[in-house]
């Protein structure tokens, strides 16, 4: 089990802002994350993802607002003997290709401040024990992310920050980084995912928050972005022989209502009225055959609210 570091919000962003020179990168940010609780930013390349990883890990300091890591400014020299409380996994990794894998492991062991000891055991947990002691130079995009992501874990960090993690993972192994993050949450770890792979978090995440052009546009469950987005939800219905101009009848007055031949009707309804067309439809009985719903999912989302902005 993994040792707490204190009740603080592990990390808590207020208003922060980052400008160089007449350049807005951030502005007027707003955010938590909670213990044990895993959020994703998206965002195009340049929404500011990166900055504000730079700012929870001290390396920039905001122009405005506050940003707090464990309760701490974590620019400041207080809050470097709280680092090994924190793992980063950069977008672009770059190793020392003539070290082997077990013996740059124990390099970043050293630099954290932490005992070489569990090096070999966080090899085993990412897949890439049986190349430790083989040179990073011989070794594939995948594994070398794999050795990112074990770099850090070193310390049993109560905070994960991951930039763009499952690049260059064939999907096994990108199923096997989840499972080791899930796993890593259920011990309280805080979980900060940047990613482009919107169809893939939408199952690992708590919180969605989307970046655009330094703002953060929405922020909250993916039930609560469709809810507040108001797209539409598509139910398709299977329908027995010729009863499908008579079931799309029923339902005309309060939704859009399209006949597909014969035996097919699609109904298209606010996310808010899903469950009272289907408790309705339910009540057809064996004139329905099966019903398909087809609910906004997270590219779409995404879609939706930086269009609002470009717009």
């Amino acid at each position: 089990m993994l040792q707490r570091v204190d009740t603080a919000v592990p990390v808590e962003l207020q208003g922060a802002t980052k400008t160089y020179g007449d350049t807005t990168v951030l502005e007027q940010i707003d955010l938590e994350l909670a213990e044990g609780e895993s959020l994703v930013l998206l965002g195009h390349n340049g929404a500011g993802k990166t900055t504000l990883f730079k700012l929870l890990l001290g390396l920039v300091r905001p122009s405005a607002g506050q940003v707090r890591v464990f309760g701490e400014d974590p620019g400041t020299a207080a809050a470097v003997a709280r680092r090994a409380a924190l793992g980063y996994l950069p977008e672009s990794i770059a190793f020392d290709e003539a070290m082997t894998g077990h013996e740059l492991l124990k390099f970043y062991a050293g630099l954290k401040g932490v005992g070489g000891a569990a090096c070999s055991q966080l090899l085993a947990r990412v897949g890439i024990a049986e190349a430790a002691d083989r040179r990073i130079s011989t070794w594939s995009k995948g594994m070398r992310q794999r050795l990112g992501l074990a770099q850090a874990m070193l310390g049993s960090p109560r905070i994960l920050l991951l930039d763009e993690p499952t690049s260059g993972l064939d999907p096994v192994l990108r199923s096997t980084l989840y499972e080791i993050v899930e796993s890593l949450r259920a011990d309280g770890v805080a979980v900060l995912i940047s990613s482009h792979a919107l169809s893939e978090v939408e199952a690992h995440a708590d919180r969605i928050a989307i970046l655009q052009q330094g703002r953060l546009l929405a922020c909250g469950t993916v039930q609560a972005l469709r809810e507040q987005a108001a797209l539409p939800v598509y139910l398709r219905l299977a329908c027995t022989p010729q009863m499908a101009a008579s079931i799309a009848n029923q339902f005309d007055s309060r939704a859009v209502v399209r006949c597909v031949g014969a035996q097919q009707v699609e109904i298209e309804c606010a996310y808010a009225d899903k469950m009272n067309l289907l408790r309705d439809i339910a009540g057809l009985g064996d004139a329905v055959l099966d019903v398909d719903i087809k609910v906004p999912g997270l590219d779409e989302l995404y879609a939706h609210f930086t269009a609002q902005v470009r717009a």
